[in-house]
């Protein structure tokens, strides 16, 4: 049981991991803070929270366990705001997709508390956002990564899992590097393709009817990109070198395209799509 969880950013990861472990017993109290007071008084209202905290300093105080889930670029601030405050047990963990700049600014700022923090990414999640946009089976069979380090407390490392399989999760450990190249592959670089498609058709003289007769599977690619801005923003400074090579490795397979197409190649494209179709459905399935 956690007595108290503090959640620092209530958005739709923090609040469904409130309503995931209320859902489950495994939680007392949960308090959050965040920037926004309406939405913290949202999350009172929709039982999210059972108090909401005028600082962080406030919101950490007492607590078993402190989930930051802020942006990236937020996150040394935070650390920084709240390693006076941490009780001698207090265990903190974050959401972040990528785990390298968190780590870098938690080992800067927690001091020996560093031991006590548990880096985390739920694989999980929606193009909303909001305390509004939580739900508690959001974490349902569905991954977790948690990047430990040399320093990591083994027992916090073990009560951190445990708080996600009562969730519903799957928890995966992974190195820190080795996770920040797969998620610059499977999540990162999906978001920028989006963006951009997005972006360019929207400066194209005939955007209004391009968006009108948009199908459903050009809502479907771009839906991520209404995903938060500043978050992916922070995604891209945070993990710049991996994102980098692979959007330059993709513009090389684009140009193969396009040439397969200027020279009227059908077997070239032929096989390309059905490369890519073997793959995709053996890795992924037909959903």
């Amino acid at each position: 049981m956690i007595e108290r969880l503090a959640i620092i950013g209530v958005g739709l990861i923090g609040s469904s991991l409130s309503l995931a472990l209320k859902q489950a017993g495994a939680v007392g109290q949960v308090v959050g803070y965040g920037r926004n007071r309406e939405n913290l008084d949202k999350g009172l209202a929709i039982g999210v929270l059972d108090e909401a905290a005028g600082s962080i300093v406030d919101c950490v105080d007492g607590a078993d366990i402190v989930m930051v889930s802020v942006p990236l670029g937020a996150m040394a601030g935070v650390f920084r705001e709240l390693a006076p405050a941490l009780g001698a047990r207090t265990l903190v963990t974050d959401a972040g997709s990528a785990k390298g700049s968190v780590i870098e600014a938690a080992r800067a700022a927690l001091g020996e508390a560093f031991a006590r923090f548990v880096p985390g990414h739920p694989i999980a999640g929606t193009e909303r956002s909001g305390v509004e946009a939580g739900f508690a089976t959001l974490y349902q069979d569905r991954r977790v990564i948690l990047t430990p380090v040399a320093e990591t407390d083994p027992a916090a490392l073990a009560r951190v899992e445990a708080m996600w399989r009562d969730c519903g999760a799957a928890v995966e450990l992974l190195d820190v590097e080795h996770h920040d190249r797969v998620l610059a592959a499977t999540s990162h670089l999906p978001h920028m393709l989006a963006y951009a498609l997005v972006h360019h058709l929207s400066g194209m003289n005939e955007h209004d009817e391009i968006f009108r007769y948009a199908a459903g599977g050009f809502r479907d690619f771009t839906r991520i990109a209404s995903s938060s801005p500043v978050m992916w923003r922070d995604v891209c400074l945070a993990n710049d070198e991996a994102l980098v090579n692979l959007i330059e490795q993709y513009q090389v397979e684009l140009g193969q395209i396009a040439a397969a197409i200027r020279a009227a190649d059908a077997d070239e494209l032929l096989r390309l799509f059905s490369r890519a179709k073997s793959e995709r459905d053996s890795l992924i399935g037909h959903c």
